[in-house]
């Protein structure tokens, strides 16, 4: 395991050593959502009964940074190894094709929790957030960081430039977190765009996240969790398979 444990030593340092940019930047924005929206719609807008706009919000906003941090993680670390090209020491080592996966995954699993316990700490001090099941919210936030970071592996794969990434980015992965019902409830959403909320997997893990908080939510969390895990063994299962044929990476 010493060439696993190598690597992920590897990528967690990548991070840390930049921590006020992948680390603290991300709670800083994630932050700033919370302020613009708390100002705007607090007094206006009640999701569940007994709970603020702002307090509902929050956990959104925390899922919500745990998922885009992991995927920019992973997908940095494999477009910046490829342009180096670094990523051939990685390749050639004696590492199977999981463990490569792995270590990746790990490290965005890191740091999307890193600035999802900010997010929340920070917010912890001004607010009261109750926590119903914490261990739905370890779930859920363990499984959506490693959903997004193998599809950083993904993206970083198949990306050649940096604005390849970007677009994959700007164009899927932030659609696809900000119509989930992170600012809102989708039965507040006509029934048209309730079924294609349904459709959205990140949908199920927003909702599942912020079932752990108030155990109230508009999907069974069971169903949720079923839902994320297939997902995710989808996704790695394509990254695993995109790592072992060396598309993009070996020529």
């Amino acid at each position: 395991m010493t060439g696993f444990l190598t690597l992920l030593y590897k990528e967690l340092l990548r991070f840390w050593k930049v921590g006020f940019q992948t680390v603290l930047a991300p709670i800083v924005s994630t932050l700033l959502y919370l302020l613009i929206f708390f100002h705007v719609l607090e007094t206006r807008v009640e999701v569940y009964q007994g709970v603020s706009y702002t307090t509902f919000l929050i956990p959104g906003l925390v899922m919500m940074a745990v998922m885009q941090n992991a995927f920019a993680n992973a997908s940095s670390s494999m477009i910046q190894s490829k342009i180096s090209g670094n990523i051939v020491f990685v390749l050639l080592s004696p590492l199977t094709y999981r463990e490569i996966f792995m270590a990746y995954i790990l490290a965005s699993v890191v740091r999307g929790l890193l600035v999802g316990i900010g997010v929340y700490l920070v917010t912890w001090l001004f607010f009261d957030i109750p926590l119903f099941w914490p261990v739905w919210i370890i779930m859920y936030a363990v499984m959506g960081s490693a959903l997004l970071g193998a599809l950083g592996v993904i993206a970083g794969i198949w990306a050649d430039k940096f604005d390849q990434l970007a677009a994959f980015q700007n164009f899927l992965i932030m659609p696809l977190t900000f119509l989930s019902g992170v600012f809102y409830s989708i039965h507040s959403l006509p029934p048209a765009w309730q079924y294609l909320s349904h459709l959205n997997p990140f949908f199920y893990m927003i909702d599942g996240f912020r079932y752990g908080f108030f155990g109230v939510s508009d999907i069974s969390p069971y169903v949720s969790l079923v839902i994320v895990t297939v997902c995710f063994l989808a996704v790695s299962y394509l990254a695993i398979q995109i790592l072992r044929t060396g598309y993009k990476l070996r020529h």
